[in-house]
């Protein structure tokens, strides 16, 4: 079953459920360019790992908070009033984050020409995550490495550009890094499909046209994201009120709700 928004799914930001969106949406770009590049470039699926604060968690892995009934309180043994207590208490653990990204390097010289990221919600949060992913990012602007940058999260604070772009919903920034510090912002909404844009590449070759919407619709059908999903509720973050009275009307056009 496709998904029935038109574009961008806002369902799919749910902190549940976006770890493998990520994942599976890196992968079937990497193997949806991969043919288009051949022979003279090879798409490099790459990973980053790292440890986040404990109160930086945004995948949904252990609960933030013990829920501990009233009968739990009351049947634990309260000491006496001179006696000192003896709880049981539990301490922060850091988790441990794995971010992939695609690599479109030269064949022969495995040179990068263009990096390809696709942003997750450490990246757009306060915390080590977003200090690494900024660290990064800088590196690659001050090279003449293309930067594409795709944000599909609506949580959190955008990455900066100059200005107003980061108002919008949604976002791709493509970087070429013979024309900085220009580039090119695609914006758009839970209402909009996801717009099309050129694979910037090296000066005189032919640019694939990337379809990041449709390649995500067949990931959606695919990987039964119809069977997870309940629409009869609200996505999370919850949209502004004009784009959920919106997509209250096509969930019911779509039988949906």
């Amino acid at each position: 079953m496709p998904s029935p928004f038109p574009g961008m799914d806002p369902y799919l930001e749910h902190p549940m459920l976006w770890p493998g969106v990520h994942n599976g949406l890196i992968a079937a770009l990497q193997l949806s360019l991969a043919p288009q590049l051949r022979p003279r470039y090879y798409v490099a699926l790459e990973e980053r790992l790292y440890i986040t604060e404990p109160d930086q968690r945004v995948f949904v892995g252990r609960p933030d908070l013990a829920v501990i009934g009233q009968q739990e309180i009351e049947a634990a043994p309260k000491p006496a009033p001179s006696e000192p207590s003896v709880l049981t208490v539990q301490v922060p653990v850091p988790d441990e984050v794995r971010e992939t990204y695609l690599e479109v390097r030269e064949t022969g010289t495995n040179y990068v020409v263009t990096v390809l990221e696709l942003l997750s919600p450490t990246n757009k949060r306060p915390g080590r995550g977003r200090r690494i992913y900024e660290d990064k990012r800088m590196e690659v602007l001050a090279s003449r490495t293309h930067l594409v940058e795709i944000d599909l999260i609506r949580a959190g604070e955008p990455m900066p550009i100059m200005g107003n772009g980061s108002l919008s919903a949604y976002r791709i920034l493509v970087s070429r890094g013979d024309c900085r510090p220009n580039a090119t912002l695609y914006t758009f909404g839970v209402r909009q499909p996801i717009p099309l844009f050129p694979l910037p590449l090296k000066p005189g070759d032919q640019e694939p046209t990337v379809d990041v919407g449709g390649i995500l619709h067949e990931l959606y059908d695919r990987a039964s994201y119809d069977l997870r999903i309940d629409y009869r509720g609200e996505p999370d973050p919850p949209l502004p009120s004009a784009d959920a009275s919106w997509a209250d009307q096509l969930l019911r056009q779509k039988g949906l709700r």
